[in-house]
């Protein structure tokens, strides 16, 4: 598997790397792997309604981002805590694509000391707490998974900046957000999370490559279509 990397440390938008997720997938001819982190950001899933899922007022008080994106699933926040992972494979079939992610996440948090399973729900926990959550994206051309680790996350922010329905919650038997997660860095991780994201490397690539300056603008110009006020506002 080859590792993405970029051309420069600029700090982007969330969805500049969901944008650079579609450009290599509509060049997949191999599987790639890049990880990401970014400022606080919430991103909700292409079929939720905005308000139900994102607390707007805190957000733009509090200068966090928002955003949809284009894959299903539910309402993620995300901080310079959270490695976020994207994987595109020329793969079409999808459990064996997830299951094929999973198995190598859950094996480096393995070679970390940490008893790591995947669940049904394409989760990855530890003591019964979930530290990744997943989602699948389907494109014509490749398939794109991408997920989250939890390594030292603001939860008062995240449970200030999500609003999830209570039918939600209550389907999982708990209270709260904050109940149904943790940090690796609560379970006692020892590693840094520099140390942390160069395990997952070491775990899933073998080789590299580096973006071209060419390739960035036309990444950048993907991005502008996740900006359209009417596509992050959808239907109400």
């Amino acid at each position: 598997m080859r590792h993405i990397l970029l051309p420069d440390d600029s700090q982007r938008r969330l969805v500049f790397y969901l944008a650079m997720e579609e450009y290599l997938s509509e060049r997949c001819k191999e599987d790639m792997f890049f990880l990401w982190q970014v400022p606080p950001t919430v991103i909700f899933g292409r079929s939720q309604v905005m308000r139900a899922e994102v607390n707007v007022k805190y957000c733009e008080e509090n200068a966090i981002q928002y955003y949809r994106r284009k894959s299903g699933g539910g309402c993620v926040y995300a901080d310079w805590g959270n490695v976020m992972i994207s994987y595109v494979s020329p793969r079409y079939d999808v459990d064996k694509t997830f299951n094929y992610y999973l198995d190598r996440l859950a094996a480096a948090l393995q070679k970390m000391g940490f008893d790591a399973v995947k669940t049904e729900h394409n989760d990855i926990l530890i003591d019964g707490k979930k530290v990744s959550g997943n989602a699948f994206y389907a494109k014509p051309s490749a398939s794109i998974v991408h997920g989250t680790l939890l390594y030292d996350v603001d939860f008062k922010e995240m449970q200030s900046a999500i609003t999830p329905p209570k039918e939600k919650l209550s389907k999982h038997g708990v209270q709260s957000v904050r109940q149904r997660v943790v940090n690796l860095k609560g379970l006692g991780c020892n590693f840094s999370i520099e140390e942390l994201k160069e395990a997952l490397i070491k775990e899933y690539c073998d080789s590299e490559r580096v973006l071209t300056p060419e390739e960035i603008k036309e990444i950048e110009a993907i991005e502008q279509t996740y900006l359209v006020p009417e596509f992050i506002k959808g239907k109400e």
